[in-house]
């Protein structure tokens, strides 16, 4: 457990004693560390961070070096790993994921942590205000709860006859099918939250849908959803549940409706706030920042094959149409 720890310390000390060419001041790299899971989505989003800070001129391996902690690869927590990157003396963490953004908000005061995806960090009391966060936490504030609440509400627009709605959902999180429940009482849609976190879990989440009476389903927001959204698009059309989901792409995949923003872009943006940084720019200065879009689209040809109309009003509402 104490190989990935002493690797970074090792990777730091190299860095910062390279030898200078002849006549030459030490080149030292800054050292950014991140907090990523799982490994798949650890590589979009960090590949997109290494874009991001190319197209502002820095340069991996030449301006700076990335090290990177992933609780799903080493089955620690974040709090953990956080303090591993704390221990390595890193310039900045970026943190992809609002779990990973809590854990090294709680590891440091002083070094800079950029959120490249967040759920509700002021509500959470990380940042005070997305005009001015304060203390060394700033970034993408990428979910609210009115955009958890307006999927509910395109749900509801796109089938009006739905009444009872299943949520799923990775086990212990209450916050966002609370969310969905809040809704869904104002508009008279019952929710079912059912947990799930394992692939193979995902056939019984459905049976318990169907069991339930449920007319449609809507995922939470968890990485997860997003790298098996082919095989939940395909368990909704046998099961004949019509989904939601907040995965930007998952219509794309055969789900009858998405909404949500991207996380690619968030990814690719926090290079920004990380560059800022890295330039002497303090968190505490620097707003946090709501995405720039969210993409709201629609499956027709799932709907078809469900026995669906959607209305035109939603129609015109998407911003994609897939025939």
């Amino acid at each position: 457990m104490r190989r990935l720890a002493s690797r970074v310390l090792l990777c730091a000390a190299i860095v910062a004693v390279a030898l200078p060419a002849r006549g030459q001041a030490p080149i030292r790299l800054a050292h950014i560390g991140a907090l990523s899971v799982p490994p798949q989505q650890e590589s979009m989003c960090l590949d997109e961070l290494r874009r991001g800070l190319a197209d502002l001129g820095q340069a991996d391996g030449r301006s700076y070096q990335l090290s990177t902690l992933s609780s799903d690869a080493s089955r620690k927590s974040f709090d953990t790993l956080a303090a591993e990157l704390v221990n390595a003396h890193v310039d900045v963490i970026v943190a992809t994921v609002t779990t990973a953004v809590a854990a090294a908000k709680r590891a440091t005061r002083t070094i800079p942590i950029v959120m490249a995806t967040n759920f509700q960090p002021v509500e959470a009391g990380l940042i005070a205000s997305l005009a001015r966060p304060g203390g060394n936490l700033t970034g993408i504030a990428l979910w609210t709860t009115d955009l958890f609440e307006k999927r509910v509400q395109l749900l509801k627009e796109a089938l009006p006859a739905v009444t009872r709605v299943a949520v799923f959902r990775r086990p212990r999180d209450t916050a966002l099918p609370a969310i969905y429940a809040d809704a869904g009482r104002r508009l008279g849609v019952r929710t079912q939250a059912i947990d799930v976190d394992r692939v193979d879990s995902l056939p019984a989440a459905f049976e318990a849908a169907k069991r339930g009476g449920a007319q449609a389903i809507l995922l939470t927001q968890w990485p997860f959803f997003i790298l098996n959204r082919d095989r939940i698009a395909a368990l909704a059309l046998k099961y004949r549940l019509p989904g939601l989901s907040g995965d930007a792409d998952a219509a794309r995949a055969g789900m009858l409706l998405s909404h949500g923003p991207s996380i690619v872009d968030a990814c690719r943006r926090s290079a920004y706030f990380v560059d800022r940084i890295l330039k002497g720019a303090k968190p505490a200065d620097l707003p946090a920042e709501l995405p720039s879009k969210i993409n709201f689209a629609v499956n027709l040809k799932t709907a078809r094959a469900l026995g669906i109309t959607i209305p035109p009003s939603v129609l015109l509402r998407a911003d994609e149409v897939i025939e």
